[in-house]
């Protein structure tokens, strides 16, 4: 049995790439294989498995070595399980920069290409495997694609992601402006999460200088919802760095969708060091507005700096 999952903090290409690639293998290999997620799914994510038709894949079990398992949507060893170099990866499929640390004990199947999304990369394959694509993968394969690249906003989108998804959107008759609204609504439902909940939701640990962020990403349409939860998303952050032994700070960016820009919270001089030295702005309050920044592989990680 191979398992096939992506990174902590699952997002909607992670998961929806791990419930393909399981279709993928179980419908046109030899292995048998499930989908897992490695933590809770965001609203939108949820949405999108309902909508066409798909239970929320299993939390991924303790893994024990030497198990075959496939890696979707990410390359980074600190967002996978702790002993992921004991296991025997079968493929790792990702759109993301080469970050190293992954080791495997014989050669694998190993595809990297700059998109925006893990879907588009299975979608080229499937095409030039002749492999025909049922309409619920389509469906999660076009999902993805609009989730990652904001509805084409992302700086991270490219001709040919845009070109898969129309081409998807063509064949299952979705108008893609209305549904990519349907999307990003049920992604700015955050109701059911806590304040804690809302820092891990999507969220990624990376290291600027001698110090180590947890850098937190909300994409919404209403960033009022968020903002009115500002003080206990504070004293969140404050517990979780506490607990955490691997992070000095957290910071916390939140996109709104349709004004294309980013507020992250600056509430301690750490945070309001990032930022100013980051992005070139003078930050005065504890949150600062940063217009055109959506993307976090694009246009936050690259431009941290302390």
């Amino acid at each position: 049995m191979v398992k096939v999952f992506g990174h902590i903090s699952p997002d909607t290409d992670a998961t929806t790439a791990a419930i393909v690639y399981a279709w993928y293998l179980n419908e046109h290999t030899a292995h048998d294989a499930t989908p897992y997620v490695l933590g809770d799914l965001n609203s939108e994510t949820s949405f999108v498995l309902q909508r066409f038709g798909f239970a929320v894949p299993e939390l991924l079990p303790e893994l024990t070595a030497g198990e075959s398992v496939v890696v979707v949507d990410t390359n980074n060893p600190q967002e996978l399980p702790a002993n992921i170099n004991e296991m025997n990866i079968v493929a790792l499929i990702d759109h993301h920069k080469l970050v190293g640390g992954l080791t495997t004990e014989t050669p694998t199947d190993i595809v990297i290409k700059p998109v925006a999304c893990t879907a588009t990369i299975m979608h080229d394959h499937f095409v030039a495997s002749s492999i025909s694509i049922p309409e619920n993968i389509a469906g999660l394969m076009l999902s993805a694609i609009l989730s990652d690249t904001l509805g084409f906003r992302s700086p991270t989108t490219t001709p040919h992601d845009k070109d898969v998804a129309e081409k998807l959107a063509g064949r299952l008759n979705i108008e893609i402006t209305s549904y990519a609204d349907e999307m990003f609504a049920a992604k700015s439902d955050i109701s059911s999460f806590s304040d804690s909940g809302l820092i891990k939701l999507d969220s990624k640990k990376y290291e600027v200088g001698d110090k180590n962020f947890r850098v937190s990403v909300i994409e919404t349409t209403n960033t009022d919802t968020v903002l009115a939860r500002k003080a206990g998303i504070v004293e969140a952050i404050k517990t979780c760095v506490t607990e955490e032994n691997d992070i000095d700070d957290v910071l916390f960016f939140v996109v709104d969708i349709f004004k294309e820009h980013a507020t992250v919270f600056t509430y301690n001089e750490l945070t309001k060091q990032v930022i100013t030295s980051s992005f070139g702005v003078t930050v005065e309050n504890d949150t600062e507005i940063l217009p055109g920044i959506l993307s976090r592989k694009k246009q936050i990680l690259p431009a941290l700096k302390l």
